[in-house]
């Protein structure tokens, strides 16, 4: 069987979200994923936390929704910024 260097490359970790444990397969370092897994823990207790009644799932959901629209709303800002940033350099090249 020929393992390509990508397979190679992948790390296996655990974590501990909602209190169950995963594994997390990919080529991040160990550090970034116990990051990652712990601001997605710490978003679920938030969340779990105002909405007691919500099963795992539903929670899981909230938890991806709300992750996702903290992200889009950084995209955004960062454009702005970068258009902004364009738009300082222009002027001072003229």
């Amino acid at each position: 069987m020929d393992v390509s260097q990508s397979d190679k490359n992948r790390r296996r970790i655990t974590v501990e979200i909602n209190n169950r444990s995963y594994t997390i397969v990919g080529h991040e370092e160990p550090h970034h994923i116990r990051m990652v897994s712990s601001l997605v823990d710490q978003k679920m207790r938030e969340i779990h936390e105002a909405n007691a009644s919500l099963d795992t799932s539903k929670l899981a959901v909230l938890t991806a929704v709300n992750t996702m629209n903290e992200y889009i709303k950084l995209k955004e800002e960062c454009t702005e910024l970068m258009n902004y940033i364009d738009k300082i350099e222009k002027e001072d090249d003229d």
